[in-house]
């Protein structure tokens, strides 16, 4: 149904916004069983991506490591 989602910490160049906003779609399609909604639950599927959105944006400006940056292919 969905694909891998990938680890966005600890990322040169960090993440985009958008890639936080992809992994957040996967994970929400990947939790409700939709990969497209129907419209009487559109609204709260996309209000949920954007809470996950939200919240793993946060986290990754939170996170700390004493670990290497791992380069990220262009």
């Amino acid at each position: 149904m969905c694909r891998n989602i990938h680890t966005l910490y600890n990322l040169d160049p960090p993440a985009t916004a958008e890639e936080v906003r992809d992994a957040a779609l996967q994970y929400v399609r990947k939790i409700s069983g939709f990969t497209k909604p129907s419209q009487a639950n559109a609204e709260a599927f996309e209000r949920a991506v954007d809470a996950v959105a939200v919240a793993s944006g946060r986290l990754l400006g939170e996170l700390v490591t004493a670990r290497w940056v791992q380069r990220q292919a262009v």
